[in-house]
């Protein structure tokens, strides 16, 4: 039996359902992702307020850090290596 009198889309019809399906698929897919990613990458952001207790913030750590390595090659001799130290745990 012929549906639609015979004027159907033939191989044509089935090829291009067949790529809406597979984009329709990747489309779930993609929003699944990007929803599992927004939902768990708010809780790995960036935490505000000051460190806990004594604990050095994320800036003071690398500038003391930079202030080593300074120190390490050369650059800057041990007086004013301890000075600039002193100046950066003062102002924590």
């Amino acid at each position: 039996m012929m549906w639609y009198g015979g004027w159907g889309w033939g191989w044509g019809g089935w090829l291009v359902m067949a790529v809406f399906m597979v984009l329709f698929w990747a489309l779930v897919i993609a929003g699944i992702v990007a929803l599992v990613h927004y939902l768990t990458g708010a809780r790995r952001g960036p935490q505000s307020g000051p460190p806990p207790s004594g604990e050095p913030g994320p800036g003071s750590r690398r500038a003391e850090d930079l202030l080593a390595e300074r120190f390490a090659r050369g650059e800057i001799d041990e007086d004013e290596y301890r000075r600039r130290m002193a100046a950066l745990r003062e102002h924590r």
